[in-house]
């Protein structure tokens, strides 16, 4: 359970020097409100935000949290990267800078926002906006010229000293013995060649870094003529023998004055064999990290194999072209713009944009059938982590391929409204269907998106809708699946309507309908709601692990007995939705899903807690809680908390169950709404909070309240998971 506060990017590489540099921003970061790093690409402006973040964190009491703005392509997903970057996932109708403002208002919290020179403008609007609102915000920023941003810092980063100070020299070593520990400059004239390769260098690390790198091919003496050959040699673009980069290079993103930063790229290109050179420049697609399972299905074609991938991705390594961190791989921004300009040259945009495209919906489509699984958290995990490219694939598809871009956005729809992309989800999935016909199961799933989305949001009306347009079109198409989607939705719609007798008829009906025997020659699950008897029902404190055997399911035929359990309870049917709870939840297990897990263990919660077992209501909460957390699911996280300090309170623990309160408004606040729990929940949670109240009176139950609101959130779950009992 991670309980640190924030998240900066670890540091996998030694750090050298910069001690005026980091003395100026400790004085910064203290007495300025916006600071913004500047210097030219590769003078190292992120590793020492990195360093300079990481010292003052602990002045934070909300923590320090990092933004990489480097993969955005544009400013559309400027916003969600940077609610992603301090933990909120806005389930509300309310414009995306507006949710962000009020979450920031009363924090204490610091926020870099690396790599923003190619967002300059979209940026400074946003942080002109959240420093106005945000009186406790503290902003760290790394580009290449200021934002000009009212009441901006600036700070420039100079290259490291070659002269008289030891720092580029060190980093030239330590990356050197990066590569081969056995390497060094022992040999005489080592350290002086060395030297002048610095200096010529003009102590810029980047270059530094690559130069290193290039030790393996040559020796130390060698590698100084080699660049004082070319950097003595005057910049023609006629001349063959100049830096590719030269003759490519914008000089809007490469100014002349960054000469020796753009012909040592240039270089380290030159240094690369013809397969390794057309892989730097496919693997600039992926936005995000990637493994070499993505860097094989993104760059493959023409000479490059997939084992020629494997090969050349390798050479790259050892050049530090490319970083590796265990399995995953990236590419700083700097060297992904000169591959983006090679792509360019050679023509293989489009083509490359496709490979990357079909690699994500391929990704979609098996990520959509391994929900229900044993890696369902995995496939949960890898969609949220590579978010950025599924964008760009959609984009990229919309334009190009409607009818991929549909399916991709029907198949990913359901991944991002749990983990909190509703915006995006409802966004994509309405463009999809605005872009041209779409029939069959493609278009049931994106009209459940809409409907997921808008309901999850708040928007009822909206959800009905859907709801009512996918049951007549699965109708239509005889699709199973679109089916118990669409009773899912309108099932989930009704109970938020306090309408549970309705939820329930027609979920027992399409479960009656799309009733088939199962594969692995289980009997099949008797039709409504009865199920085995369990001890659960009947007082015990878990399932009966000798019932009869029960089929693994769809996670759409899950969800849709998850609706009966729902309304049983909300009819006040504890016994029969105790038994449905238990056997849904055991179903979920032999499958490896854990969302519908999750909220098995709720309603067996809510159902123990209304039969006045607390102590066996709060197992099953911290059970349902520990599944949401490993989904890094925020909504489901706040309904756990909710039940878990009523379970709390009934036991006689208030100042307890006042703490986990406050950290369930904590988290009810990161998903933009009061506390909105199955409507049955209202009056039981009313009931327990006067019982905590009553308990250590207003006082100390007001000064916990605040305390649990107050402390990190996951500090607040991990606290509320592990104690102990306290009366």
């Amino acid at each position: 359970m991670m309980t640190k506060v924030g998240f900066l990017p670890e540091e996998t590489s030694s750090f050298v020097g910069r001690r005026a540099e980091l003395a100026r921003l400790e004085t910064a970061l203290t007495t300025r409100r916006m600071t913004t790093l500047i210097g030219p690409g590769g003078v190292g402006k992120s590793r020492l935000a990195v360093r300079a973040a990481r010292a003052a964190a602990d002045r934070y009491p909300d923590g320090a949290w990092w933004a990489d703005l480097s993969p955005l392509y544009d400013d559309a997903l400027l916003l969600p990267t940077v609610s992603d970057a301090v933990g909120l996932a806005d389930h509300t109708l309310r414009m995306p800078v507006e949710a962000l403002c009020e979450w920031l208002s009363d924090k204490n919290l610091l926020l870099v926002l690396d790599s923003a020179e190619h967002l300059r403008a979209p940026c400074s609007h946003l942080l002109a906006e959240l420093l106005t609102t945000s009186p406790g915000l503290t902003v760290l920023v790394t580009s290449r010229q200021p934002l000009g941003t009212r009441g901006e810092h600036v700070v420039r980063i100079p290259p490291l000293p070659v002269d008289g100070a030891p720092d580029a020299l060190q980093l030239f070593e330590d990356r050197l013995r990066a590569g081969d520990p056995r390497a060094g400059l022992d040999a005489p004239g080592d350290r002086a060649a060395a030297a002048d390769i610095c200096r010529r260098l003009e102590g810029i690390p980047l270059v530094i870094e690559l130069a290193a790198a290039g030790i393996g091919r040559h020796t130390v003496a060698q590698l100084a003529t080699r660049i004082g050959t070319r950097f003595d040699a005057p910049v023609d673009a006629e001349d063959l023998t100049a830096s590719r980069l030269d003759l490519l290079a914008d000089d809007s993103l490469w100014p002349r004055r960054h000469r020796t930063l753009r012909t040592t790229i240039g270089w380290s290109h030159e240094l690369c064999t013809p397969l390794e050179r057309l892989l730097w420049a496919r693997l600039t697609l992926l936005r995000t990290d990637f493994d070499e399972e993505v860097a094989r299905e993104v760059c493959t074609g023409g000479p490059l194999t997939p084992h020629e991938v494997d090969r050349a991705l390798q050479g790259l390594v050892a050049q530090s072209v490319v970083q590796r961190d265990g399995t995953r791989y990236r590419m700083l921004d700097t060297l992904r713009e000169y591959g983006r300009m090679w792509l360019r040259e050679l023509g293989e945009e489009r083509a490359a944009a496709d490979r990357h495209a079909r690699s994500f919906l391929g990704l979609a489509r098996r990520a959509h059938d391994g929900w229900t699984g044993p890696d369902q958290i995995t496939w949960y995990h890898t969609i949220a982590d590579t978010h950025l490219d599924l964008c760009a694939a959609l984009d990229h598809l919309l334009a190009h391929d409607v009818a991929g871009a549909q399916e991709m956005a029907g198949r990913v729809g359901f991944f991002w409204a749990c983990c909190g992309h509703l915006s995006e989800a409802r966004g994509y999935a309405q463009r999809a269907l605005d872009a041209g016909p779409v029939e069959g199961p493609h278009r049931t799933r994106l009209q459940w998106v809409l409907g997921v989305a808008a309901l999850l949001q708040g928007d009822f009306a909206t959800a009905e809708k859907f709801g009512a347009l996918c049951t007549a079109i699965a109708l239509y198409d005889h699709d199973d699946e679109g089916m118990l989607g669409a009773t899912y939705l309108s099932g989930l719609t009704q109970l938020m309507n306090g309408e549970p007798a309705a939820a329930l008829e027609a979920a027992e009906r399409v479960l009656r309908m799309t009733e088939t025997a199962p594969s692995d020659g289980a009997s099949p699950e008797p039709r409504g709601t009865a199920a085995a008897d369990t001890s659960e029902a009947a007082g015990g404190s878990g399932p009966d692990s000798d019932s009869d055997p029960v089929p693994v399911e769809s996670a759409h035929r899950l969800r849709c007995r998850l609706i009966t359990v729902f309304a049983l309870t909300a009819l006040g049917r504890l016994t029969e939705s105790g038994r449905a709870a238990a056997t849904l939840r055991r179903s979920c297990e032999l499958g490896g899903e854990y969302w519908t897990r999750s909220y098995a263990d709720y309603q067996l919660a809510l159902i123990a807690l209304l039969q006045g077992r607390p102590e066996a209501s709060a197992t099953h909460a911290r059970a349902m809680l520990a599944g949401k957390h490993r989904l890094r699911d925020s909504f489901g996280i706040a309904l756990g908390l909710d039940i878990l300090a009523a379970a709390i309170a009934a036991q006689g623990a208030g100042a307890q169950a006042a703490r986990v309160y406050g950290t369930g408004h904590a988290y009810w606040r990161m998903v933009g709404h009061p506390q909105r729990g199955t409507p049955e929940l209202g009056a039981v949670r009313e009931t327990c909070e006067l019982q905590a109240r009553a308990a250590v009176g207003d006082a100390a139950y007001q000064r916990a309240f605040e305390r649990g609101q107050a402390d990190n959130a996951e500090v607040g779950l991990a606290a509320a998971l592990h104690s102990e009992l306290q009366l």
